[in-house]
């Protein structure tokens, strides 16, 4: 064993320090990286939505699933403190590799703004978060075992100290980079044409990887380093393996029963590492039904973004986007950490509670299952206010006027009339088969014309109306609330000429005369825009302001000409209501799911390294990240196959799942006892010791083969 002395600060290995340092800028690094992956998918790469969300789900999955690859070099090759700096120099590469791949002015040889040669940023990205996902899962295991090692016998509420303090460093790093990286994506740069800046934003976490990974080795000479012992997890599979099959061949009734399955493998191997590897099994079989909390807890980044697009944002003063609202979850979590560890376990402990890591689990599960019932309930808040589209064979029309004349339009079994400049307040909706005839006429002039038009069903659609005899039909496009909380614009000219108008950064071209543009969408706040036309009076401005946009509106503009000065005049429809249910209403759960993941998170890291053996920490470590993998493919298996009429029913089924695999847990852990792993190795050697070394003890001549077999 390399032993070094340990020094003490606070009553806390100094090494800690080194250790969480490291942690923070790793966590950084990732999640800054990961805020901005859907986005660079879609803006640069061009990806639609669904692959881009699929790669992404991937991704995450992937960087649970390789913990249990660094858990193995580190256990039986490499030892924690090499795995931990060789993966580091692997995902500091990755990150390099993304960032350059973000680089468009690569392969922009004719500097038009846009790469040439698209599949090699494709590939160069796709192998960037390769390297990175093999790196951020490999060492993952191997930190929070290798800070736990730095304890001495009789630290464990320094231990379980540590491991919230770690899981702090986690999410500070998370709340700082996802505060951080989006302002970086926003900068404009590049050589030959100015443009969002990803490779600076994936440029700040791959700077903050190689910081992570120098602090670490800093730290070296401070650390407890243990030799690795050997390939651990290929002996517990042989082991558990022997053990069924040699039950299997003794099943008869003439063989006595033995206590526990596991004690089936006596035969071949020996006490302790049986002894070992029933405490594993005993919390690998607890941890069956973990995955479903995380199935809920990584929903924040998915469901609840989206159900906040259909909310606004406007608290007080301030305005908040919709993909802020999941920095809620890292700052309360900041917050709650220390209150939690400070004010409130210890005031369970004083009324004489024994509040076990397996009750605070259990507690956990319930907490999140509550924060799913409460978004359900926001849910059906927001679906009350939300418009109602057009469905199977309906079709919605609503008539606007833009003529100078009222206008009297018959629909079968409605008839309305329009004044100047105006609209109907509501579409009307009408089955396909039932509009036979629509009918417009003007107040005193002559003669009837029938709209001949192909609705297409499942649609809204304008009817733009200016004269007798003059109409033109629009579908609309929109068949949901504009997403991301943006709102939709488009024009409408009374004009007689092709104008163009651009409105912050964007161009609507060629709007032809008594026509409307499509849709284009702009976050909340007011716009300018400027009209290009030659149908203006001399000293009339082109320039105008849009009115306030909240979250979640649309709006079509109609611009004419004054009749008293030949200046131009813009009129603004409502075409879909701005969101009114508060993101505000989003806290609670958030808060709710918050001290769900503080009691369970922070509980089953602690539990984990806890109940292993000291060979078979970073193995359990795994495991327990593997859950959260588990929890992602349970995601994006419920989100392909059950598709919801009504989102708060996708909430609530979620929330009883978790509610069934929380009673569930809650009777396994009644039966689980708690053991002291270093308590049962050292009664072991204890024993070991009183056979004296010598042919009794199979260990002693089993090591050193396991020492050059590696």
């Amino acid at each position: 064993m390399g032993m070094s002395k340990s020094r003490g600060c606070f009553g806390y290995p100094l090494s800690i320090f080194f250790i969480v340092v490291n942690e923070f800028c790793e966590r950084f690094s990732y999640y800054g990286m990961r805020a901005l992956l859907v986005l660079y998918f879609r803006n640069f790469l061009g990806w639609d939505d669904d692959l881009s969300t699929a790669i992404y789900h991937t991704f995450v999955a992937l960087c649970y699933l390789t913990p249990i690859l660094g858990a193995l070099i580190a256990d039986s090759w490499l030892g924690k403190f090499k795995t931990i700096v060789s993966l580091s120099i692997v995902y500091t590469i990755g990150q390099a590799v993304i960032s350059v791949s973000s680089i468009n002015d690569l392969t922009d040889h004719d500097h038009d703004g846009s790469p040439n040669n698209l599949p090699l940023h494709v590939a160069l990205s796709m192998i960037g978060l390769a390297l990175i996902a093999l790196g951020t899962g490999g060492i993952k295991p191997c930190v929070s075992a290798f800070g736990g090692d730095q304890f001495e016998e009789g630290q464990e509420k320094q231990r379980n100290r540590f491991f919230s303090i770690f899981y702090l460093a986690i999410n500070a790093g998370s709340l700082l980079s996802t505060i951080i990286t989006p302002i970086l994506r926003v900068q404009q740069c590049g050589i030959h044409s100015q443009q969002a800046c990803y490779p600076l934003a994936f440029g700040v976490p791959a700077a903050l990887m190689a910081v992570a990974l120098i602090v670490f080795v800093l730290g070296s000479g401070m650390y407890k380093k243990f030799q690795p012992q050997g390939n651990i997890m290929g002996k517990v599979a042989k082991c558990i393996g022997f053990a069924i099959k040699n039950r299997f061949r003794h099943r008869s009734k003439a063989f006595p029963k033995r206590e526990h399955w596991l004690d089936w493998a006596k035969e071949k191997y020996d006490e302790r590492l049986i002894s070992q590897i029933k405490m594993v099994t005993k919390v690998m079989f607890l941890y069956i039904p973990l995955p479903m909390f995380w199935a809920l807890f990584d929903q924040q980044g998915s469901r609840w973004t989206l159900q906040a697009t259909t909310m606004t944002g406007k608290i007080g003063t301030i305005e908040i986007q919709p993909d802020q609202m999941q920095t809620v979850n890292a700052i309360l979590i900041v917050i709650m950490v220390p209150i939690v560890d400070a004010v409130v376990y210890p005031l369970i402990a004083k009324c004489g509670f024994n509040f076990t890591s397996l009750k605070k689990m259990t507690v956990g599960m319930f907490l999140a299952s509550m924060a799913f019932v409460v978004a359900a309930i926001v849910q059906v808040e927001i679906d009350k206010t939300l418009p109602v589209f057009p469905s199977g064979n309906q079709v919605q029309i609503k008539v606007l006027n833009i003529g100078n004349n009222d206008m009297a339009v018959y629909f079968p079994g409605k008839n309305v009339t329009v004044a100047q400049m105006s609209q109907t307040d509501t579409f009307m909706t009408f089955d396909v088969d039932q509009l036979t005839s629509i009918n417009v006429s003007s107040p005193g002039s002559p003669g009837v014309t029938t709209v001949a038009h192909e609705f297409e069903p499942g649609h809204r659609h304008t009817l733009l109306v200016w004269g007798p005899n003059l109409y033109r039909v629009v579908k609309d496009g929109l068949n949901q609330k504009p997403e991301k909380g943006e709102n939709g614009i488009r024009f409408v000219s009374t004009l007689n000429e092709m104008i163009t108008i651009k409105m912050s950064g964007k161009v609507y071209e060629n709007v032809t005369s008594h026509s409307a543009s499509n849709y284009q969408f702009f976050p909340s706040g007011q716009k300018d825009y400027t009209i290009n036309t030659t149908e203006i009076a001399p000293n009339c401005s082109s320039d105008f302001k849009s009115s306030n946009l909240d979250f979640g509106s649309a709006y079509t503009y109609v611009i004419r000409s004054r009749a008293s000065d030949g200046c131009l005049e813009v009129k603004e429809f409502e075409d879909i209501p701005p969101n009114t249910v508060n993101m505000a209403l989003q806290i609670p759960q958030y808060f709710l799911l918050t001290c769900g993941e503080v009691v369970f998170s922070v509980t089953g890291l602690e539990f984990s390294y806890s109940q292993a053996p000291s060979n078979m920490k970073s193995v359990l470590q795994a495991g327990w990240l593997l859950t959260v993998a588990i929890g992602n493919i349970i995601v994006l298996i419920v989100a392909e196959a059950g598709h919801f009429d009504k989102q708060w029913a996708e909430y609530v089924l979620f929330a009883s799942l978790l509610l069934v695999v929380c009673i569930i847990f809650a009777i396994m852990a009644r039966f689980y006892t708690y053991i002291n792993p270093a308590e049962i190795e050292a009664q072991f050697d204890e024993d070991e010791k009183k056979k004296g070394v010598g042919k009794e003890n199979p260990y002693s001549s089993l090591e050193p083969v396991s020492q050059t077999n590696m």
